[in-house]
């Protein structure tokens, strides 16, 4: 009791000291989660040229999303997709293969209105320099699988590697902080501590057998700040995270979440179906906004910390509206415990030949595993 009474009051003096001592830059990294429809509502609600009213894409569910285009012959979700591709792109429940085609096209799409601004003397150089680099960016982006794709604000991606319509089993990473369309696969400076990277690396511990989707679907918070300790940012992303998967399962199957870091929150806030949920996996997680594990009704797994990962520095207590609750590792949250023998650090559980990599594969592969 009384070692709990001491973590409420540092964490109480940590919030305060927060909230007098932040300034502007708390303000100026506090972060607005983007949510409502995808881009490109208003001309798919006014598009009339099928005969039939298009599925609104909040109201809708995914289910009902599905059941629309399952009643259009091949030829008429191609037209919806070339004409309104953005929308398409990232509309749950819309055909796998119809998502990867409407997301290729708005790529390119965006592509090119990046590079004609890089190219428009009447813009400040600043903005043609940024410009360029956003369409470079795009560029780059050409021939990936993406099963969604938002370029507003700081930009939302979800990549899929492998097949998910096809795989034995399909995966979903959840990122936490500072994650966003610019920076999720930094392959090149973090290797399998990226987004990206996170997923090459158990698709391939999963022997290619596994499709992974690296879900930047959310509003990540950007540094340690104010945001990265409320929920807000999390308890939307669960709402979107929920539609992912409403979306995908009926496809793929029940899939596992591999949710990093503030990721975990977002996770502990969603409402995972065990119908469409195989299981959760806390990684790095400053606590999952739960107590318990089993306030939740599908299978928690919780990976070790590392003694490397400063994660392990955060109090595990809920104050105010700051703090994320309960250790997810701890015997009385109820988890099942993963090793993190052969990682080092906050990022780097999907290290190849850490012990943490071959028990997420395993699970994904099997949805069993037995304690550590």
């Amino acid at each position: 009791m009384l070692s709990r009474l001491r973590r409420g009051t540092a964490v109480a003096g940590l919030v305060l000291a927060a909230v007098l001592g932040a300034g502007s830059w708390a303000s100026a990294d506090a972060q607005t989660p983007l949510t409502g429809p995808p881009p490109g509502a208003a001309a798919w609600a006014a598009d009339t040229s099928l005969g039939v009213r298009l599925p609104d894409p909040v109201a809708s569910s995914p289910a009902e999303v599905a059941a629309f285009f399952a009643g259009l012959p091949p030829e008429r979700r191609e037209a919806l997709a070339v004409r309104h591709p953005q929308l398409v792109g990232n509309l749950d429940g819309a055909p796998v293969a119809l998502r990867l085609r409407a997301n290729a096209l708005a790529v390119e799409a965006e592509r090119a209105r990046q590079r004609a601004r890089a190219e428009d003397a009447a813009l400040p150089r600043a903005e043609r320099a940024a410009a360029a680099a956003r369409a470079d960016h795009y560029a780059e982006l050409a021939g990936h699988r993406l099963l969604a794709f938002d370029p507003r604000g700081r930009g939302q991606v979800a990549e899929v590697f492998g097949d998910v319509e096809h795989d034995e089993r399909t995966a979903v990473l959840v990122p936490g902080s500072d994650v966003d369309l610019s920076d999720y696969d930094r392959e090149a400076a973090t290797g399998h501590r990226s987004l990206a990277g996170m997923a090459r690396a158990l698709r391939a511990a999963s022997g290619e057998r596994v499709a992974v989707v690296a879900w930047v679907g959310y509003t990540t918070p950007v540094g340690l700040g104010l945001d990265a300790a409320r929920e807000e940012l999390a308890r939307a992303g669960a709402a979107r995270l929920d539609r992912l998967v409403a979306g995908l399962a009926p496809v793929t199957g029940p899939v596992e979440l591999f949710c990093h870091s503030y990721g975990s929150v977002v996770c502990g806030r969603s409402a995972p179906d065990p119908a469409r949920v195989a299981g959760l996996v806390a990684v790095a997680s400053p606590g999952m906004g739960l107590e318990r594990a089993d306030e939740l009704r599908v299978p928690v797994w919780a990976v070790r910390r590392n003694a490397e990962d400063w994660i392990g520095d955060v109090p595990n207590v809920s104050l105010l509206g700051f703090g994320h609750g309960a250790d997810p590792t701890s015997g009385g949250f109820g988890a099942r415990v993963l090793p993190s023998t052969g990682s080092h650090g906050h990022s780097d559980y999907f290290a190849p030949g850490s012990a943490s990599l071959a028990a997420f594969a395993a699970l994904a592969l099997t949805a069993t595993t037995t304690a550590a």
